[in-house]
């Protein structure tokens, strides 16, 4: 198609998007891994949830797994515990088989687990305000005894949870939720049981937040919002969720350019891109690519703020650290 006959795309790139500090670090722990060790690397879980991310460290020889059973017991490489955390056994499991375990958790994450364990040493039942099944999830209600958290995913469950002790209770929260879906269920939780304790600090996470509030910024004023990234991913869905809310008529979360269905997009003239924390940023050059084949782009890139999180490796991967390990696993 010609230039002069293509229509014109106004596009909206949301600022932040994309890579978080702790999926930065998860993937850089693992590219470290392989760098000082050889492959392989096993890594349990996806290290975060992107198919294109974890594809790519396969080609470089990670090996992923769904449970510790499936290495093999003589194994000497490194075996990684993904981004999103993992229950007290895992550890405990990697520790009774003589892994080199490495924790790749996003420090987040383990900040909420530590204030479960810290609720619960203090008698306290804890609340976790989050999505059955995920990760995340698994990983938090693991860090202590069957029966010592409550999940509650929503409103209506919020409503009608019944604590052991309405006078000793906390709550925390996956951190990857909606901001207003978990601002509502703390709200009817607190008016429930005003003695409960909240977190220091809000769980749910910087990037999660920060990305939530680019979308909100412009989604009222494009005709489609393209979320990049994986269907299993929450803080991505919940993109999508919070783009539509905020009245954005065709909202989609989408893995890669291939899977545009150009039948829903063939009306726009404004489109806004973002992309969950676990998507990397090639994905959303390539959607952007296959629009401005069809269309006469203008990319504009909308900023909210500016984010300069970092986190350090785990500390079996520190240069000055990693070389002492090394040495020791050859001798």
């Amino acid at each position: 198609m010609s230039a002069a006959a293509k229509p014109p795309l106004r596009v909206l790139l949301c600022a932040p998007r994309g890579f978080c500090a702790g999926v930065v670090r998860a993937i850089d722990a693992v590219e470290r891994a392989l760098e000082i060790y050889g492959p392989p690397v096993y890594v349990r879980h996806e290290i975060v949830h992107n198919k294109y991310v974890v594809e790519g460290l396969k080609a470089k020889g990670a090996i992923f797994v769904e449970e510790l059973s499936e290495i093999p017991a003589t194994t000497t490489a490194p075996v990684i515990f993904s981004a999103h955390g993992v229950p007290k056994s895992v550890p405990a499991e990697a520790a009774a088989l003589n892994f080199f375990a490495i924790d790749a958790t996003c420090p987040l994450v383990t900040k909420v687990h530590r204030e479960a364990t810290l609720h619960n040493k203090r008698g306290r039942e804890v609340v976790l305000i989050g999505h059955a099944g995920h990760p995340e999830v698994i990983g938090t209600m693991g860090q202590l005894p069957s029966g010592a958290v409550a999940l509650v995913e929503t409103a209506e469950q919020a409503r009608v949870f019944t604590p052991r002790d309405p006078a000793s209770l906390a709550y925390t929260t996956q951190t990857t939720l909606s901001i207003d879906d978990t601002a509502e269920i703390v709200a009817i939780l607190q008016q429930r049981f005003p003695a409960m304790v909240s977190p220091h600090k809000e769980d749910i996470c910087y990037a999660t937040t920060n990305r939530q509030e680019a979308v909100k910024k412009v989604a009222g004023e494009v005709d489609a919002m393209i979320v990049v990234g994986a269907p299993n991913s929450s803080n991505s869905q919940r993109l999508r969720e919070a783009a539509e809310r905020q009245g954005c008529g065709l909202s989609v979360l989408l893995q890669r350019a291939s899977e545009i269905d150009w039948e829903k997009f063939g009306a726009i003239s404004t489109l806004a891109v973002t992309a969950g924390a676990s998507a990397p940023e090639v994905l959303v050059e390539e959607i952007i690519d296959a629009f401005a084949e069809r269309y006469a782009v203008k990319v504009e890139t909308v900023h909210t703020v500016q984010e300069d999180v970092f986190f350090p490796l785990p500390r079996q991967l520190r240069p000055d650290i990693a070389d002492t390990s090394a040495n020791s696993a050859a001798e």
